[in-house]
């Protein structure tokens, strides 16, 4: 086994963890940005108990990414071992270049209700999670037979 071999998965896993990154510095920059137009306004600014649509939004865009990490990277890396390391290659593109579009998707506040548009972020991040899970399960069948 090469590196060689896995470098698209590593690509895609360095790329994810690359867009997860530049959320968390997201968050700070936007915390930082909020307690200062708070200040401004001579208003006391509390982190998390001040219901500030903004930085709910950059929490949700940060925290949704994580949630969904363990499974991605997780599936991602036995597609690459046990199906195809191409095919995880270029499922895990689309992925982490969906999850790159949520921020624009969910807008830069968060309101009552999700916008539809999220949908263009999380509808193909899903539908590569039930790739993976379909080619890892037709694998388990195929391999029994």
């Amino acid at each position: 086994m090469s590196l060689s071999t896995f470098a698209g998965p590593v690509v895609v896993t360095l790329a994810y963890l690359l867009l997860y990154y530049g959320f968390v510095v997201h968050v700070g920059v936007m915390k930082a940005r909020r307690a200062r137009v708070y200040k401004e306004k001579g208003e006391t600014y509390d982190r998390y108990f001040t219901p500030d649509r903004e930085m709910l939004a950059a929490d949700r865009m940060q925290l949704n990414t994580l949630e969904q990490m363990p499974p991605f990277l997780v599936l991602l890396w036995l597609n690459a071992v046990f199906v195809s390391p191409m095919s995880a290659t270029i499922a895990g593109g689309i992925y982490v270049l969906a999850r790159a579009l949520y921020p624009l998707a969910l807008g830069k506040r968060l309101g009552r209700g999700v916008r539809a548009m999220v949908l263009v972020s999380t509808v193909p991040g899903y539908l590569v999670i039930l790739y993976f899970l379909g080619a890892l399960g037709w694998g388990l069948i195929a391999g029994q037979a």
